[in-house]
């Protein structure tokens, strides 16, 4: 078999499943099969393919899939931004031909990401979830007044219970800063930007990683939070209404934080007004187990007095 006679950089190498620690290793027998593709629709003996076209054929798959990777990032962070987007703006933006953004959206619709429509996509308001990286950014500063007016309610030296959210994110960057405070959380985003400020005393419960939310769920992460009990938890929701309560678009995530509602003191959801009326596919709890609903002022007054009627205290940033 031919000897590779040149390397490709550390990084990339590493990434392609090319040994790095030989200096004329073969490069043929440390590629991965799914970094080749078309490789074996040649149909050519083992022999008769050559280390340099291996990996060169391995280059060019990974190329392609970042460049298809680095469009649907752009396209998530477009629909996050706008709520919407047109296949030919689209295009434009990201330099390539509609029928290529077609391909996109399809690809993002199947994950669940986006919601297609005639001629482009929305958010979605059939229960599709964004992953938290999209999110972020909607609606910044509404959510920050909500995570100041939050992080208002709690008393110093309290434990406090946090699940995943880009609000509840903010929430627990403003108690960092705040002073000494202990946290149980969930959320491994959190957990990883808390984890060495000192006025933190940290408790990441165990679980299943949730790809979209970043949170720890399920049965380890239920065991964990039922040993333990908060003074003060913050829910970050997709919906909150006197009829339904509070919801999620994950069964696993609504037990979860079913399991930080059942032991803590009090309960705090922090939704913007864009979640108020709003039911998505798994109940977490009843309106009547959350104390305070922290909110913007942009909520349909007739579903904040029922939710009041409920006996929820509403706080309006």
């Amino acid at each position: 078999m031919a000897k590779a006679n040149y390397r490709l950089g550390v990084p990339l190498r590493r990434r392609l499943g090319v040994d790095v620690s030989g200096s004329k290793a073969s490069a043929l027998g440390h590629v991965k099969g799914s970094d080749l593709p078309e490789i074996c629709a040649t149909r050519a003996e083992p022999s008769a393919v050559s280390a340099h076209s291996v990996i060169a054929a391995a280059v060019r798959g990974y190329a392609r899939r970042m460049l298809r990777n680095d469009r649907h990032v752009r396209i998530l962070e477009h629909v996050a931004a706008h709520g919407s987007a047109d296949v030919s703006r689209l295009a434009l933006l990201l330099g390539v031909s509609q029928a290529t953004v077609r391909r996109d959206l399809r690809q993002l619709s199947e994950r669940r990401l986006l919601e297609r429509t005639h001629g482009g996509a929305v958010l979605g308001g059939l229960g599709i979830e964004l992953p938290l990286q999209h999110r972020v950014d909607q609606r910044s500063p509404q959510k920050q007044a909500i995570a100041r007016a939050a992080a208002d309610l709690v008393p110093a030296g309290a434990v406090v219970g946090l699940t995943g959210g880009s609000t509840t994110s903010e929430v627990a960057r403003l108690l960092a800063d705040r002073g000494p405070v202990t946290i149980v959380t969930n959320a491994v985003n959190i957990a990883a930007a808390l984890v060495l400020h000192p006025h933190v005393t940290l408790i990441v419960i165990g679980g299943t990683a949730h790809k979209e939310s970043y949170e720890l769920i399920g049965p380890i992460a239920e065991k964990t939070l039922a040993d333990h009990h908060t003074d003060i938890a913050f829910l970050g929701v997709d919906g909150i209404g006197a009829a339904h309560g509070c919801t999620t678009h994950d069964q696993l995530e609504a037990a979860t934080d079913r399991a930080f509602v059942q032991h803590t003191g009090r309960t705090v959801v922090v939704a913007d007004h864009s979640k108020l009326g709003r039911a998505t596919f798994a109940k977490i709890c009843p309106a009547t187990a959350v104390h305070t609903l922290v909110t913007d002022d942009g909520g349909p007054a007739a579903e904040l007095d029922a939710i009041a009627a409920a006996g929820v205290g509403i706080t309006v940033a």
